[in-house]
């Protein structure tokens, strides 16, 4: 299959599953952004309000890093399912399997950018400056991100179709992740001396450089290519795992 044709495939399954996901839903994506906004909404009251965390605007901070983590779960969430459900698919037709790992996290990166006016808007709201390098990170760490979380999909659903508790152990993982994860907190908060282990949790890098472009308009180019290397190891890991079962797919789906 060529390239164009592999493009189009790409397109035409996204507008499939963006169909899908919004059938009979009258607000759209404006769902998608009611899960991370509902989120901040309770760890702004909570965290303010009870535990009495002083953290300028604290609502910033927290859509900083709550719209990319979304981008994350959702992907890596449905990661688990994405052979499994489109096994009439897979077994009429023949294609590139690992295209639909693609489509799936392809498909939030859209919502994800469709949430970035949200942020924008609490950057104006707590007198944020729009610097030039939001024109160079957003459009870097989108795909860093889209290849990152693409290769760890992949790895994911492929396991799944032998594996199927997969998809218990990664909503127990992602919760994990979520509290090691400097999202509510900021990396002041946590110990000195654990500090030099941020970089040993592979999503904690990219969120910290989210919010650090969103917040003070700069990257912490180290943890660029720490993020570099964990989507190279994930894109890599996640296509050997592939190449090595695709063949039986038919046979267990």
């Amino acid at each position: 299959m060529n390239i164009e044709r592999i493009k189009d495939l790409v397109i035409v399954l996204t507008q499939k599953e963006l169909k899908a996901r919004y059938k009979n839903m009258k607000l759209g994506y404006l769902w998608s952004l009611g899960n991370p906004l509902a989120y901040g909404l309770i760890y702004w009251l909570v965290f303010k309000y009870v535990m009495k965390v002083k953290i300028e605007g604290f609502p910033l901070f927290l859509v900083s890093a709550l719209f990319p983590w979304q981008w994350f779960v959702n992907s890596i969430s449905v990661s688990a399912n994405t052979f499994v459900s489109n096994a009439s698919l897979i077994k009429k037709v023949n294609f590139p399997r690992n295209i639909l790992s693609l489509v799936s996290t392809g498909q939030d990166l859209i919502h994800f950018i469709a949430a970035l006016p949200i942020t924008f808007i609490f950057m104006l709201i707590y007198h944020k400056n729009f610097s030039p390098m939001l024109f160079i990170g957003v459009p870097l760490l989108a795909i860093i991100q889209l290849g990152y979380t693409y290769g760890l999909g992949l790895m994911i659903s492929t396991i799944n179709i032998f594996f199927r508790d997969a998809e218990r152990l990664i909503g127990i993982f992602i919760t994990f992740l979520f509290y090691l994860t400097p999202i509510v907190y900021s990396t002041d908060m946590i110990p000195e001396n654990f500090r030099h282990l941020i970089p040993l949790n592979p999503v904690a890098p990219l969120i910290l450089n989210w919010r650090s472009l969103f917040l003070e308009g700069t990257l912490n180019w180290n943890y660029v290519g720490i993020t570099l290397g964990y989507a190279a190891l994930f894109i890599i890991t996640g296509h050997a795992i592939y190449r090595r079962l695709s063949w039986k797919f038919a046979e267990f789906l």
